[in-house]
């Protein structure tokens, strides 16, 4: 015996607990832990069950779910789609509406800022032309291939992030509008079909870095300028940080008594905290900045120092080719080749993150003391004062 379902009743839609509640006739309502509340129609397919969101309760009343439920049950009794029905009843958002809406809500988690302006610029650049003004549920995988095949050869890093962009903007476009579809723009198993990879197409290129036989004469040539690029390129190669990270150092992470820099998770790549000993010349640069300092400028270098800045003031002192990226290549070439340190000191100095998950989840230790030794064996190897044998 079929057992009869009971139907909805309006005044329930805002009153009944999480879960999935039937009105019968392939019409669902379904209740989020957060509260939000949406209509679902749902049918089989080939044995296969499909649902097909309608809507959110404050989009659509009671009565009007049923008749688009009636309307989709009897395009299927006719060979239909009931997905032209929704189509009609209510036109989907476009790629671009999604994908602007979907930036929005993603900007806040970004740590850099330029990150918006960088998702923005380039799927309206690349992306939208070609499925910028479509119904998010009429984007396919042809439809993603006539966005990347232009570029996926000759700007093919480019290529590969608008490809991510575009699946992270399907994925929420459908979550939102409750679309039983695999992304067309997803890699695996999809593209990757489609387009070589993109290391096979374009291989990865590292920064040119100086021989760190060599830096030693370029900190000399440093320590004969007095310019704020001038310091910080000597901070850079003294503690191997990253460019943003030097330029971004405020007083209030400095430490003179501990002879330590804390990095905040929220400036660092890896999202976690670091520490960085100072030994020796940092410190003499520190002290001597500190009598510079702008009492209404809390960042070590100052406010006006710019990445270009820093790499005009490394090639002005080195070579045209020379990175300031490549100087933490300088620093770990130099430690594999002339000390006994473990691998895993020397890439903790560097701040790269663990990768072997197992790996990371039992290190607890930031080998700061070991690191430290590290570094006064650096300097000391830079520093032509010091009488060292180069």
């Amino acid at each position: 015996m079929t057992r009869e379902v009971k139907k909805l009743k309006a005044v329930q839609i805002n009153s009944l607990p999480p879960g999935t509640h039937s009105d019968g006739d392939n019409l669902l309502l379904r209740v989020r832990d957060s509260g939000s509340r949406s209509w679902v129609f749902r049918y089989k397919q080939n044995g296969r069950a499909i649902e097909l969101g309608l809507g959110s309760t404050t989009d659509r009343t009671l009565a009007e779910a049923r008749e688009i439920s009636t309307n989709m049950r009897r395009a299927i009794a006719n060979g239909q789609s009931p997905k032209e029905v929704l189509r009609i009843e209510k036109p989907s958002k476009t790629f671009a509406d999604y994908a602007l809406e979907c930036i929005e809500h993603k900007k806040n988690g970004w740590r850099n800022s330029k990150h918006e302006s960088q998702w923005r610029n380039t799927l309206m650049q690349y992306a939208f032309p070609f499925i910028g003004d479509k119904s998010i549920t009429d984007i396919g995988v042809n439809d993603v291939k006539a966005v990347l095949s232009p570029i996926w050869k000759d700007k093919t890093e480019t290529a590969s992030r608008v490809r991510q962009r575009i699946e992270v903007v399907l994925d929420y476009a459908f979550l939102h509008e409750n679309i039983d579809k695999s992304n067309p723009a997803r890699w695996k198993g999809c593209l990757d079909h489609v387009f070589p990879a993109p290391k096979k197409v374009t291989p990865v290129v590292h920064f040119n870095a100086i021989p760190y036989a060599d830096i030693f004469k370029v900190m000399e040539l440093l320590r004969n300028k007095n310019s704020m690029s001038a310091y910080c390129v000597r901070w850079i190669v003294l503690t191997a940080c990253r460019s943003s990270e030097a330029r971004g150092m405020t007083w209030d992470e400095i430490d003179m008594t501990a002879k330590t820099w804390t990095i905040p998770s929220n400036r660092m790549k890896s999202g976690r905290e670091h520490r960085v000993p100072l030994i020796r010349e940092s410190l003499e640069i520190l002290t001597l900045l500190e009598k510079l300092k702008s009492a209404n400028d809390n960042l070590v270098f100052g406010r006006k120092l710019s990445d270009v800045a820093v790499s005009k003031m490394l090639k002005s002192v080195s070579y045209p080719e020379a990175t300031v990226h490549g100087l933490r290549s300088s620093f770990r070439d130099w430690c594999g080749d002339n000390t006994n340190f473990s691998r895993e000191v020397c890439e903790a100095a560097l701040a790269h993150s663990v990768q072997n998950q197992t790996e990371a989840a039992y290190r607890r230790s930031d080998l700061f003391e070991k690191r430290r030794d590290l570094i006064a064996k650096w300097e000391k190897y830079i520093d032509n004062r010091s009488g060292f044998a180069h």
